[in-house]
C-alpha cells in the first residue's frame, strides 16, 4: 500500500507517517522506483501497535523502545496493551460514575462544592436514595416537591438532615443489638421518626409510599450494604419496622 492508502486505512494523516519513517519509528518496508514509500503487511501490524500505544498515552520515544526490545514478543505487547486498557476503562468507568452524580446531583438541585459534598458525604450521596425515589415517583407531585426544597438547601440544611439520619440509624441499630423486635411498638416509632424526616426536608412521604421504600431496603444491594455496614441484620429490621409502621398508620 503506498502513503496515502496507509493514512486512510489508519485514521492518520500523511504527514504523521512521514514523521514516524524520519525519526525511525515505522519505515516502510520498500519503495518505488520513483522513492515512494510502500508499506508491507508487516509496516502495517507495527503501524497498529503505534497507534495503541500512543492512543495509550506512550511518547513516542517510549513506543520505539518498547516495539524494537528484541525480548518482547507480539503476545508480549497483546498482553500489555490489553492490561492498560482495562485500566483505563476502568478508571473511564469510574469517572463516569462521578460525572452522572454531578448530573443526577445538579437535577436534584444539590447546590454544594465538590469540597462540600465529600466533606458531608463521602461515599454516600443522597442523590443515589433519591433515584429510586424516581423511578418509582418521578412524574408525582412529591418528586417535584423535593427537587424544589433541596434546590434551596445550604450546606448547614445538609449538615442537619445527615446528623438526623444518622442518630435515628444508630438508634435502630442499638434497638437492634438489644434485641427490639422489628414490629414492636418502639421499632415502629423508631421507623415513623425516618418517615417524618423525609416529610420534613424531602417531600411529603405517607405510610404507603414510605412502606415501598422499606421494601427496597432488602430489595436493593445497596440499600441494604448501606444498613449492613452499620450493624448486621439492620436492613432487614429497618425494613420490617418501616412496613409494621406503615400498617400501624393505616
Amino acid at each position: 500500500m503506498n502513503v496515502g492508502e496507509v493514512a486512510a486505512l489508519a485514521g492518520v494523516t500523511v504527514r504523521t507517517l512521514h514523521h514516524y519513517d524520519r525519526i525511525g519509528l515505522l519505515s516502510p518496508s520498500g519503495r518505488t522506483a520513483a522513492g515512494y514509500r510502500r508499506y508491507s503487511a508487516a509496516d502495517l501490524d507495527r503501524l497498529h501497535q503505534v497507534l495503541l500505544y500512543r492512543e495509550l498515552g506512550f511518547p513516542l520515544e517510549e513506543v520505539a523502545a518498547l516495539l524494537d526490545d528484541p525480548s518482547a514478543d507480539p503476545a508480549a505487547h497483546l498482553r500489555r496493551q490489553h492490561r492498560l486498557l482495562r485500566d483505563r476503562l476502568e478508571r473511564t468507568r469510574a469517572m463516569v460514575a462521578a460525572v452522572e452524580k454531578e448530573m443526577e446531583a445538579m437535577n436534584m438541585g444539590i447546590s454544594l462544592t465538590p469540597e462540600e459534598r465529600f466533606e458531608l458525604f463521602g461515599d454516600w450521596l443522597p442523590e443515589e436514595y433519591e433515584r429510586e425515589a424516581e423511578e418509582r415517583w418521578g412524574e408525582t407531585d412529591a418528586w417535584a416537591e423535593s427537587r424544589r426544597r433541596t434546590a434551596a438547601y445550604s450546606k448547614d440544611d445538609w449538615v442537619r438532615i445527615k446528623a438526623e439520619g444518622e442518630d435515628v440509624e444508630a438508634r435502630m441499630a442499638a434497638a437492634l443489638q438489644a434485641g427490639v423486635a422489628p414490629d414492636s411498638a418502639r421499632a415502629m416509632d423508631l421507623a415513623e421518626e425516618a418517615r417524618q424526616q423525609i416529610s420534613r426536608w424531602f417531600y411529603d412521604c405517607p405510610p404507603e409510599m414510605h412502606a415501598g421504600i422499606g421494601r427496597m431496603y432488602v430489595e436493593d444491594e445497596r440499600f441494604a450494604a448501606h444498613y449492613e455496614r452499620r450493624a448486621p441484620g439492620l436492613a432487614q429490621w429497618v425494613s420490617t419496622a418501616v412496613q409494621a409502621n406503615a400498617t400501624r398508620q393505616g
